[in-house]
């Protein structure tokens, strides 16, 4: 999808940037949101564990109990996003691509990517939401309460998905600084993403971090800080050249 997106700007002539370079990132990307991913979690969401298990970050193996096959269970979207960042800085510096106005053109694409992603969760029954009595609420098969919990993956896939699509795709040609559609991506994903926590279950091994805040909480109170302090910088710096 967003691959479609460029291609369509690319025809437009929104966006400088040649096709066939186009088509080397998204396997950079998918690399870069794996590996970040997964790191992420064992850092943010399971560092006890995994500090003491660290061959479990990489190997999808169960040694404990004989020899199987287990995968890999735990994925950080903040970790997920700052691999995808150090990738997209190398790929922008191998093929000589203004990093700024190339993140730019990503962040108003990948949200709507995220609206797939979340509406995969909800069709696999996982990630749900917290215990509610709103008429709305669902029952999911792998929670063993079997509770009436808040369908949290279909609210992420609506406000952190097509909600943030579509005020980034509506702001895009009124950029006014390279940086700037990352700031506001950055801000915007961060304070949805902060009030939809407050209806998803926090995770089982970590539970609440800093009295009733999400560990999710606290990384999207660092995300909307940065997305601010990118916005300032950038748009002191295009001054300063103006």
């Amino acid at each position: 999808m967003v691959y479609l997106l460029f291609a369509y700007r690319i025809k437009r002539r929104e966006i400088s940037l040649d096709t066939d370079t186009f088509l080397f990132y998204p396997a950079w990307a998918m690399i870069g949101v794996i590996v970040g991913g997964r790191i992420g979690y064992a850092l943010f969401y399971n560092f006890s564990y995994y500090s003491s298990h660290p061959l479990e970050i990489i190997l999808p193996f169960d040694f404990s109990n004989g020899f199987r096959f287990v995968g890999l269970s735990g994925m950080s979207y903040h970790g997920g996003l700052i691999g995808l960042v150090l990738v997209t800085i190398y790929f922008c510096h191998r093929y000589k691509i203004n990093f700024w106005q190339f993140g730019d053109w990503l962040c108003t694409a990948a949200p709507l990517g995220y609206m797939f992603g979340r509406l995969g969760n909800f069709i696999n029954g996982e990630l749900w939401g917290r215990v509610t009595t709103a008429a709305w609420g669902m029952y999911f098969p792998l929670d063993k309460t079997q509770s009436l919990r808040h369908p949290s993956q279909l609210y992420e896939a609506l406000f952190e998905g097509l909600f943030l699509f579509c005020v980034l795709w509506l702001t895009r040609k009124r950029n006014p600084f390279d940086g700037f559609m990352i700031g506001l991506y950055i801000f915007g994903y961060g304070l949805v993403r902060f009030i939809i926590e407050y209806f998803r279950e926090p995770d089982a091994q970590l539970g609440f971090v800093l009295g009733f805040n999400t560990m999710g909480q606290i990384l999207c109170t660092l995300m909307m800080l940065t997305g601010i302090v990118i916005i300032f910088w950038r748009r002191q710096a295009s001054t300063r050249r103006k």
